[in-house]
């Protein structure tokens, strides 16, 4: 792409109604345009990283057996009060009215969607065990959005929804949404820590919560400095439905959260001076990423769904519920990886792979070798963003940095009458002059 017919209205100024660093950027950016309070239009750039996080959402997913269908986010208030969670609810549910009469809200959640969508086409145990998730768009009608995409009103969301014949299946689910999930935010760059949990409105006796260390989040966090030494080693945990599979699983999970780690809805302040020596106990504030859930039979009970077990009994299915802020994710990320230049991209979901910036557009041997690095990149897949503007060379700089490009390939005059270009790494600041083709074979091309 080049620049000069790219989209990205970026700032110079930081917005004044912007009170964190994500929201910051991403207004700076031009990667968002605030519409009304809490809900945003994407822009090209915003839009990129967002598709790019749900793919590896997605991706994560379908390795872990779940199968994505897509339900409607406006539901019926009928099936909100089959599960009694209609009135429940509260006020962040936005309740609608349509030319009918018939009432209707445009979902937070979707629970019912999927409970309903399993009783009518599921009879069997045989076609257990089941999950089926959906990367929508979401509404919560919070009393004060704030923080940008952080804790907006509309939100992208992936949520997935098991279904299993007992609790023993069910709890295996959840831990396979476990191992899904730190893959998913180690593939993403982040350290998220796993955290005993509130059920909250979804309901249900387990619950963790996926925890950004941030000192802008918003719930309170206490956990072992383990968390902060351990790396996930668990990409060549299986999948299958075996008993030997089964029981790495919970091993694997069970390792894993053996050191404490829980929000302030759960912490235990005995238990944790009890089990964490002082020199490892840790207290901040975190941001929510991902949050999951098992709670049996809340939902298949009052709704009707059953299978008919391997003794022909009706059997009430378990199930259990997985979400991940797709969205809230971009926000995320800049808080976790960003500097006073701006965003810095992890690899897996830069907008672009490569930035090149032509020092003097209109030299016959800048124009010509920066042709042939965007050729060259493009062809190999790098997905090259070429700054071709006439824009002063330092304005050039701060908007690859701003804009967190991993790569930047810088191409002049100068440098060329020497036979060098250089290449600079965005997380490291290290710049480092090459020939052009040693440079190209460096990204790949």
């Amino acid at each position: 792409m080049r620049l000069s017919r790219y989209f990205l209205p970026v700032l110079k100024e930081t917005p004044g109604e912007a009170a964190i660093v994500s929201h910051q950027l991403m207004l700076r950016a031009g990667m968002i345009k605030q519409q009304s309070a809490g809900i945003y239009s994407w822009l090209p750039l915003g839009l990129k990283v967002l598709n790019k996080i749900a793919a590896v959402v997605r991706e994560e997913q379908d390795r872990s057996g779940a199968l994505e269908i897509l339900m409607p986010t406006v539901q019926g208030a009928d099936l909100w009060r089959e599960s009694s969670r209609y009135d429940a609810y509260g006020a962040e549910m936005l309740r609608i009215t349509d030319r009918h009469d018939r009432e209707l809200l445009f979902g937070p959640t979707a629970e019912e969607v999927v409970t309903d969508i399993f009783r009518t086409h599921v009879r069997s145990y045989r076609d257990l065990p089941l999950n089926l998730y959906n990367i929508q768009w979401k509404f919560r009608d919070e009393i004060r959005p704030r923080f940008g995409v952080m804790r907006g009103r509309e939100f992208l969301m992936k949520d997935a929804y098991s279904f299993d014949l007992d609790e023993a299946g069910a709890r295996d689910a959840y831990r396979k949404m476990f191992i899904a999930y730190l893959r998913t935010f180690q593939r993403l760059g982040l350290r998220a820590v796993p955290m005993r949990a509130d059920t909250g409105p979804i309901g249900g006796d387990l619950s963790h919560e996926f925890i950004i260390l941030a000192p802008t989040g918003e719930s309170g966090v206490f956990y072992d400095a383990a968390y902060e030494e351990t790396d996930w080693q668990g990409s060549a945990i299986s999948f299958d439905n075996t008993d030997e599979a089964r029981t790495g699983r919970e091993a694997a999970v069970n390792d894993f959260i053996k050191a404490y780690a829980a929000t302030d809805e759960m912490h235990d302040q005995a238990r944790f001076e009890a089990e964490v020596p002082a020199e490892r106990r840790r207290e901040g504030r975190g941001i929510e990423v991902g949050h999951i859930f098992f709670f049996g039979t809340k939902y298949s009970e009052p709704m009707g769904a059953k299978v008919t077990g391997p003794d022909g009994k009706d059997v009430k299915v378990q199930m259990g519920s997985y979400g991940i802020g797709v969205s809230r994710l971009v926000g995320g990320i800049i808080e976790a990886s960003h500097d006073d230049a701006g965003i810095i991209w992890p690899d897996a979901v830069a907008p672009f792979g490569v930035g090149i910036i032509n020092l003097k557009p209109g030299d016959a041997a800048a124009d010509a070798a920066c042709q042939q690095a965007y050729d060259a990149l493009d062809k190999a897949g790098r997905d090259p963003l070429y700054d071709d503007t006439s824009e002063r060379a330092g304005a050039k700089f701060a908007t690859m940095d701003l804009i967190g490009i991993p790569k930047q390939l810088i191409i002049g005059p100068r440098g060329l009458a020497a036979g060098v270009v250089e290449l600079k790494d965005r997380r490291s600041g290290e710049r480092r002059e090459l020939s052009l083709d040693a440079a190209l074979a460096e990204l790949g091309a």
